[in-house]
C-alpha cells in the first residue's frame, strides 16, 4: 500500500482543438491543488529542439529545451518527458503531474510510454481528449496534411488533420468538452457525431467536478490499444440521430479486389469517418485495416486471420482477439470477414451499402472457388506491398 501511495498519478491531455486543451489543463489546475503540468511545445522542432515548460496554477515554474532525436520532434518528447516525471516524482510536493500533449501528439504512444516505465514511480491514472464540439466536424473533415498546417512532428510525418483528430477522439476513455456558443440545433448534431465516433467515451463538461475524478479513475493501456486494434476493435453500432448516421457493414464474402481499388475514391469520401477490417479475395490470408477521414484513406496489413494460422499458434493469441474472432466466427471462411463502418452527417446509407455490396465477388467468382480467386487481378499489390 505505501508502494502505491508513494506512485506518482499522471494524467495525459490531448488533443488538436489546442484552446480547449488548454482550458482543459487549466481547470485541472486549479482544482486539483499540488498539480504541475508539463508540455513540450513541438513548433520549434524545425530549429533541432523542442521547448518544454513546467507551470502549476500560479504561472511557469520552469522551462528548458530538448534537442530533436532522430531528427524527430515526438522521439525528443519521449526521451524528454520520462526524465521530467521522475523529476516531479522526486520532489515529492507534486499530488498530479498533467502531461499537456502538442497539437498533433497521439495519446496513444505517449501512454505507452509512461505505463512501460512508470510500474514503480508513477501511475498513468487518465487519458483524456479534449474538445471543442462545434470543431468535431471542421476537424474531422479537413484532409489537409499537418505538415500544410505546421502541426507535422517529424520531416516524414505524412498523416492528415482529419485523421490525427480522429484517432486522438477515439483513444481517450475521457472526453472533456469545452463548449462554445452554437445554436441548439447545430449542438445536438455536434452530440451525435461525438457519440456515434466514440460510444463507449465518457464525457465530462470541462467546468464540472468530474474533470478532476476522471483524471484520477485509472487507465488500462492493453484494453485501450486492443480496443483500438483492427482485428479487435470497438467499432460503433448502428445508429440515425440530429442528422448525424452510422451505417455497419457486416459480410463474409471477400472483395474483388480490382473492383474495391476502384472504388476506393468514392467509399473513402463517402462519411467523415469510416474504419474497420476487410480481406481480399486474392490475400485470404491477410487481415486489412480500413481507416478513412476528410477522404484520406489508409489500409494497411495488420497480421493474418486467425483461421489462418495453425491451431498451435493459437495459444499465442491474446484472449481479447480470440474473443472477436469468436463473434465473427464463420463455419467456411472463420473470422474473415468485412466488418466496415461509416460515420457521418447527411450519410447517403442506400448509396454506400450498393457501392460496397457491388465490390464483392459476384455468385459465379465466388463459386468458381479459393484457388481461382488467387489468380484475380491484385490490384493492391502497389498499396500494400513494400518497394524494394
Amino acid at each position: 500500500m505505501n508502494e502505491e501511495a508513494s506512485r506518482l498519478p499522471v494524467v495525459i491531455v490531448a488533443g488538436l482543438h489546442a484552446d480547449a486543451r488548454r482550458y482543459v489543463v487549466d481547470r485541472l489546475l486549479r482544482t486539483v491543488p499540488g498539480s504541475v503540468a508539463l508540455h513540450h511545445d513541438l513548433s520549434t522542432a524545425q530549429d533541432t529542439w523542442v521547448r518544454r515548460t513546467v507551470r502549476d496554477a500560479s504561472g511557469e515554474l520552469d522551462s528548458g529545451t530538448a534537442p530533436l532525436v532522430n531528427d524527430c520532434a515526438c522521439c525528443a518528447l519521449r526521451e524528454d518527458l520520462l526524465p521530467e516525471l521522475e523529476r516531479l516524482t522526486g520532489s515529492g510536493l507534486t499530488t498530479l503531474a498533467i502531461v499537456e500533449l502538442w497539437d498533433s501528439v497521439e495519446p496513444k504512444a505517449m501512454a505507452e510510454v509512461i505505463c512501460a516505465h512508470g510500474s514503480r514511480s508513477m501511475e498513468l491514472t487518465g487519458v483524456i481528449t479534449a474538445v471543442d464540439p462545434a470543431l468535431i466536424l471542421p476537424y474531422l473533415a479537413n484532409g489537409d496534411d499537418l505538415a500544410e498546417a505546421g502541426l507535422q512532428a517529424a520531416p516524414t510525418d505524412e498523416r492528415t488533420i482529419g485523421d490525427t483528430w480522429a484517432r486522438q477522439l477515439e483513444y481517450a476513455p475521457v472526453i472533456a468538452l469545452v463548449h462554445s456558443e452554437e445554436t441548439d440545433e447545430r449542438d445536438d448534431q455536434d452530440a451525435a457525431l461525438l457519440t456515434q465516433l466514440h460510444p463507449t467515451a465518457r464525457h465530462v463538461s470541462a467546468d464540472s467536478g468530474e474533470l478532476a475524478a476522471a483524471a484520477l479513475a485509472g487507465f488500462d493501456v492493453e484494453a485501450a490499444a486492443a480496443a483500438q486494434h483492427p482485428a479487435c476493435a470497438l467499432l460503433p453500432q448502428e445508429a440515425d440521430e440530429h442528422g448525424v448516421a452510422t451505417v455497419v457493414w457486416h459480410r463474409t464474402r471477400p472483395f474483388h479486389s480490382e473492383r474495391l481499388y476502384q472504388a476506393l475514391e468514392d467509399l473513402s469520401c463517402a462519411a467523415a469517418r469510416s474504419r474497420g477490417r476487410f480481406w481480399l479475395a486474392d490475400r485470404p490470408d491477410t487481415l486489412l485495416s480500413w481507416e478513412a477521414a476528410g477522404g484520406a484513406l489508409c489500409v494497411e496489413e495488420t497480421g493474418p486471420w486467425l483461421a489462418a494460422l495453425p491451431d498451435a499458434a493459437w495459444e499465442m493469441v491474446p484472449p481479447v482477439r480470440r474473443a472477436a474472432a469468436a463473434l465473427d466466427w464463420d463455419a467456411e471462411h472463420g473470422d474473415r470477414c468485412q466488418h466496415l463502418v461509416f460515420t457521418s452527417p447527411g450519410l447517403d446509407r442506400e448509396g454506400l451499402v450498393q457501392l460496397l455490396e457491388s465490390c464483392l465477388l459476384t455468385d459465379a467468382e465466388y463459386g468458381a472457388g479459393p484457388e481461382a480467386w488467387r489468380r484475380l487481378p491484385a490490384a493492391f499489390d502497389a498499396l500494400l506491398d513494400p518497394i524494394h
